[in-house]
């Protein structure tokens, strides 16, 4: 399988395509790649048998899609955790020394690694890390903009992009931090909200608030 191809596996389960249908459009956006390519790999994959796809809705993984992610997943993140707590690396620049370790990083080698480090439950960034067995606590947690304007929500994990993660590191968003939902504005589509743990406001950009899950 090409390292693309398993970013695509990745990104999909990230975005929560084991439970429910991932949308082309949020695929191009968190790889940084055009919407044209994302409908061309999407189609190899159903292929594959990787993922389904329903016509103007998008995809989510088949069984064997789903194994395939979950290791990946399990590798990279289990870098992450080690770049960040050991060897104190900005959370910003892991992902893509993750991405490099784990092409080159075997069952064994992981295991220990996991071993080492005590067997994290979750990422840097909050994403789970599925252990050995393939077990991991699901996630029940929406995307920020689906939360309702009063409602009070706390912060569950980030999508693994660098740019979304200095920007938040610049905002001072952390995981954990409660927000209260003040308004939606209905043009920009931004979330305005008070950061209570900070006690801050701010308005988080209608992209950025697509990448916060909260719950």
């Amino acid at each position: 399988m090409t390292p693309m191809k398993e970013d695509y596996l990745k990104i999909i389960f990230e975005l929560g395509g084991a439970n429910k249908l991932v949308s082309n459009k949020q695929i191009a956006i968190s790889l940084n790649i055009a919407a044209g390519s994302v409908t061309e790999m999407v189609n190899k994959m159903v292929d594959e048998k990787l993922v389904e796809h329903e016509p103007y809705s998008g995809v989510r993984l088949t069984a064997t899609g789903m194994k395939y992610a979950e290791e990946l997943v399990r590798k990279h993140r289990i870098w992450e955790v080690f770049l960040t707590n050991t060897l104190h690396f900005d959370l910003p620049d892991v992902h893509d020394e993750a991405e490099r370790l784990e092409h080159v990083t075997s069952d064994k080698m992981i295991d220990h690694l996991d071993d080492f480090l005590g067997h994290p439950k979750r990422c840097p960034h909050g994403g789970v890390i599925p252990d050995r067995n393939g077990h991991y606590a699901k996630d029940h947690d929406k995307i920020l903009t689906e939360a309702k304007d009063g409602e009070t929500v706390v912060v569950n994990r980030f999508i693994d992009n660098h740019d979304l993660l200095t920007l938040l590191g610049d905002i001072k968003l952390d995981i954990g931090d409660q927000l209260k939902i003040i308004s939606h504005d209905p043009f920009e589509g931004s979330v305005t909200v008070d950061n209570l743990t900070d006690k801050k406001r701010l308005v988080i950009g209608y992209k950025t608030a697509h990448y916060v899950f909260v719950k």
